[in-house]
């Protein structure tokens, strides 16, 4: 799973063009330009593609966060340096405004059975104690059902 992956996944399931993309951007106070937004787009055995940086994907995901969420007064959060799969689910729950038994429900339908307790334990600070790193099948899991989910809402 890529920033890209995740990226794409995203616009195709809320139907978003390239504009609302870049508007998405701006919601987090990031300017991103159409080329760049192109080039994450593309198939990865195209001779544009590029990598999305941790640091834009994580302006997007707060983006995406205000756009479904409402925008808060004042200065945008500090962006991560580096993404890794807690954090991507955890903003993607943030934005889809989703509780724990509705995470739950879309893990059960991509056949992905985990407790409450295991779930809060991917949202928990690094540093305590019953912290768990999310493997990136579970987090691609949970981006896919909410594909599955909110494009059947539509």
């Amino acid at each position: 799973m890529t920033n890209n992956d995740v990226l794409r996944r995203i616009r195709n399931t809320f139907a978003y063009d390239d504009a609302k993309i870049l508007s998405i951007f701006s919601l987090a106070d990031h300017n991103v330009s159409a080329e760049q937004v192109a080039s994450w787009l593309e198939n990865n055995n195209q001779p544009q593609y590029q990598l999305c940086p941790d640091q834009d994907m994580a302006a997007f995901l707060n983006g995406f966060i205000n756009i479904m969420r409402g925008k808060k007064d004042g200065p945008q959060p500090t962006l991560e340096d580096e993404l890794n799969p807690n954090i991507i689910f955890r903003k993607l729950k943030i934005a889809l405004n989703l509780q724990a038994e509705q995470v739950l429900d879309i893990l059960t339908q991509q056949d992905v059975e985990m407790s409450k307790r295991e779930l809060s334990a991917f949202f928990r600070n690094p540093n305590h104690k019953h912290y768990k790193k999310c493997h990136e099948s579970i987090c691609w899991a949970f981006v896919k059902g909410i594909q599955k989910q909110f494009n059947e809402e539509s």
